[in-house]
């Protein structure tokens, strides 16, 4: 899998930065988990929520990962409305690698 599935266009510049950030985080784990999420959301992201998004962007994937799978606690500036969309994004009955 090459990653997004999306086009780019029609989004604004702040947009497809982030898109393209979520698709090239460092391990591909997080890749498929961020740039899915984005592929599905970050169009009709209000500007908070992408503000939100883009602050997770920035968290290390290790500590992120750990987050999104309940094994650390979620520092509560990072526990947004965003952050709670991406964890149940993904679920056990719907892989991420299909």
């Amino acid at each position: 899998m090459s990653g997004s599935n999306v086009t780019s266009a029609g989004l604004d510049e702040r947009r497809r930065r982030a898109l393209y950030r979520a698709w090239h985080r460092g391990i591909r784990e997080m890749d498929l988990i961020m740039g899915r999420f984005a592929d599905a959301e970050i169009a009709a992201m209000r500007e908070d929520d992408l503000a939100a998004f883009e602050r997770l962007i920035e968290v290390p994937d290790r500590d992120l990962y750990l987050w999104l799978t309940g094994e650390a606690e979620t520092p509560p500036n990072y526990d947004t409305p965003v952050f709670r969309r991406l964890k149940s994004f993904h679920t056990h009955d719907a892989p991420i690698h299909s």
